[in-house]
């Protein structure tokens, strides 16, 4: 018998809303079963879940990450997902570290203005 979860259950494991879950349903990233009104959630959609969470964190678009999840298939070498994630993660890494070179010369150039107007004050004195 497999397991199954609550949108309660994910909600609590994952420290996420029931709306942002729902969210990601409502963009097909999660398709649970349905009993009346109640959604069931499977193994499969939980691990997914916490791949889309992973991504996020990573700083992936909830269309690469889904398309990185998609690639998977149970069973085969699944080389062309891990390749595309690799190729994600070296993207998303250059820009990072694009962004910190920027910041750092940012700071550089807020303190030497911070010096100057320190400076321009002492000579008002």
């Amino acid at each position: 018998m497999s397991t199954t979860y609550s949108i309660s259950d994910l909600s609590r494991e994952f420290d996420i809303t029931t709306r942002a879950i729902r969210f990601y349903e409502d963009k097909g990233l999660l398709a649970p079963r349905r009993r009346g009104q109640t959604r069931i959630y499977s193994n499969s959609d939980r691990t997914r879940l916490k791949l889309i969470l992973r991504g996020k964190r990573l700083g992936l678009s909830l269309q690469e990450s889904r398309e990185i999840i998609d690639m998977y298939h149970p069973g085969g070498s699944n080389t062309e997902q891990l390749n595309s994630l690799l190729s994600k993660i070296r993207q998303r890494k250059m820009l990072l570290q694009q962004q910190l070179l920027d910041i750092e010369l940012m700071m550089a150039d807020l303190e030497e203005s911070e010096t100057r107007c320190l400076q321009a004050l002492e000579e008002t004195v």
